[in-house]
This record gives C-alpha cells, sequence and structure tokens, in this order.
C-alpha cells in the first residue's frame, strides 16, 4: 500500500504528508482483523508488568497529541507511545522544520514538542480509552521556568492512565534539555518522580529515553543513576546533530535533528 502511495506523499511538504496521515486515520477505516496473522500469540511478551501483544511498536513522535493511538494499534502494533506531551500546548518550531534528504534515506526535523498540551490530551484519552498498550511520552514547554517542574506535572497527570512513562531528556530541539544528562540534575529528576510515585502509590514505570550524543566516559554514569533510581528502562536514542558529513543533500546542514540511515554509524 506505502510503494503506491508514496509518490503522492512525497509530492508533498513533508508536514503535510504527516498531518494528512493523522486526518486519515481518524477515520479509523481499517477494521483490526485485516491486520491480524495466525498464531500471533506467539509473540506475546511479559514486559513492565504488562502482556504486551509483540514487542514492536511506534515511538512517540509521529501521534504527539494522542489522536489516532486506537487507530494505529488497529495496525497490529505491540504498543503506541504518544507525545512528546508537555503542560502547556505548544506550537513547536517555525515552519518549515521537516525537511527530506531522499539521496540520503534521510530525514532533519526541528518540531520542538508540538503538541496539544497535558490537559487536551489527557481529556482525549479518557474519552477514547484505551485498546492496547499506552505510552506517553513526557517532556518540559520550551519557555518553562522549571523543566524539572514540567517533568513532575507529565507524571501527576498521566500515571493513572498510562502503562509505561518515558522520561525524555533526549531531543535535540529543545534548548537545555539535554542538561538532564549530568549526572546531578538527572539524580536530581529522577529523584522527583520517584518522590511523586510514592506520594500516590503507584508503581508505573519509568523509561528514559536518552540522547546519540553521549560520550562514552558518561554513559556508565547515567546507567548508574537510572538504576538506582527505578527507571525501569532507558530507550535509545533519538535523532543526532551529527553524521553529516559524508551525506548528498545540499540541505544536509539545516538546523535539526538527523535520522534514519545516518544514525546506523553510531
Amino acid at each position: 500500500m506505502f510503494s503506491i502511495l508514496r509518490p503522492f506523499l512525497f509530492s508533498l511538504d513533508p508536514e503535510t504528508a504527516h498531518d494528512l496521515a493523522i486526518k486519515s486515520l481518524k477515520f479509523n477505516p481499517f477494521p483490526a482483523k485485516m491486520f491480524e496473522v495466525e498464531e500471533e500469540q506467539m509473540l506475546n511478551i511479559e514486559l513492565l508488568g504488562k502482556n504486551f501483544p509483540n514487542p514492536i511498536g511506534l515511538a512517540a513522535g509521529f501521534d504527539k497529541s494522542g489522536e489516532v493511538y486506537n487507530s494505529l494499534l488497529k495496525f497490529g502494533f505491540g504498543f503506541i507511545e504518544i507525545g512528546t506531551v508537555t503542560p502547556l500546548k505548544q506550537f513547536g518550531n517555525p515552519k518549515p522544520r521537516i525537511f527530506r534528504l531522499e539521496n540520503d534515506d534521510a530525514l532533519i526535523n526541528r518540531l520542538g514538542f508540538n503538541n496539544d498540551g497535558m490537559e487536551a490530551i489527557k481529556n482525549r484519552i479518557n474519552s477514547d480509552g484505551t485498546k492496547g498498550i499506552l505510552g506517553i511520552n513526557i517532556g518540559p514547554n520550551k519557555n518553562t521556568n522549571d523543566r524539572k517542574n514540567d517533568f513532575c506535572l507529565g507524571l501527576i497527570n498521566f500515571f493513572d492512565i498510562a502503562d509505561y512513562i518515558t522520561v525524555n531528556i533526549s531531543s535535540p530541539n529543545t534548548e537545555g534539555l539535554r542538561d538532564f544528562h549530568d549526572q546531578e540534575k538527572l539524580k536530581d529528576l529522577l529523584l522527583a518522580l520517584n518522590k511523586i510515585k510514592k506520594e500516590n502509590k503507584t508503581d508505573i514505570s519509568l523509561l528514559l529515553k536518552v540522547s546519540t550524543e553521549i560520550e562514552d566516559n558518561h554513559i556508565t554514569e547515567i546507567v548508574d543513576v537510572a538504576t538506582k533510581n527505578d527507571i525501569a528502562a532507558i530507550i535509545l536514542a533519538n535523532t543526532t546533530n551529527g553524521n553529516r558529513e559524508n551525506l548528498r543533500n545540499k540541505i544536509k546542514k539545516e538546523e535539526g535533528g538527523i535520522s534514519r540511515e545516518p544514525l546506523q554509524p553510531i
């Protein structure tokens, strides 16, 4: 199906194509049985105290505002992660902010956590319910005065409706976000989040999404802080600011994180 639609989609601006996909999925046109396979139960896995139908999920970044996660689950994904969700609604960075590098099999994006905000997204999830495993990826607003508090608000708002929550400190498109890779700042953040879990008597799993650009000598430090502060898993990884030297496309220097094929050598 994608091979048929590809020429049409690639004739559109990348973000327009994405928005069209979201709008199409809202119609929820396909029955779930259409994507069932024989003996699919052999793919079931137990993870984070949950039963996942299979280990193949869709990462945060596609359904940023939790608009079509149930439709996506129909395609057979074992889980969907929405977000990144910030406390307040924000537009993100100015357009254009997604660039195709077709000759390099790559994308550059500098979206900047565009989403509808916690209140609207929480109301949407409560209204629509969930028909599978739903993860919620949380982060801070661009102009916040307290990034740590924004993460705390994310946990407070979603611990009772998510199957797991991802603490996103990885994006290259939100200034200062990757400062949380610092050992002391990360420890301070995770202590605050675990305090909220204790106060609310919840055992929701917290996952930590980290950057591709971690110095080798810091990896052990981050893992040590994560394991000592009840992080259930580490997600690797986000887009990268590097790996552009050998790219052929003339827009390879556009600001933003690069993904797809150029991530392979990292």
